[in-house]
């Protein structure tokens, strides 16, 4: 029987050169006990994203978010690539 975090499923979304790095607005991924664990899954789907990935911001279910963040079953975690202008 596959435990609670394998079952666990969190949606990663992408914005602006995340989204263009992708070639997605988002995906699903699983097995993911961290915000870090879910945006190296994403980035082992589309390894395009990686570079953009390292220098993003990351959200968590709407909030400021750090790598080691735990995530609650059905996340969402936002990756926001620096924008220029302001």
């Amino acid at each position: 029987m596959p435990s609670e975090q394998e079952q666990q499923s969190v949606t990663v979304r992408y914005w602006a050169g995340a989204r263009a790095a992708a070639g997605a607005d988002c995906d699903v991924v699983t097995g993911c006990a961290t915000v870090g664990d879910a945006l190296a899954a994403a980035t082992a789907l589309r390894p395009g994203l990686a570079p953009v990935a390292a220098v993003s911001s990351l959200l968590l279910d709407g909030r400021a978010a750090q790598r080691s963040d735990v995530l609650p079953g059905g996340a969402v975690v936002e990756v926001l690539p620096p924008f220029a202008g302001g």
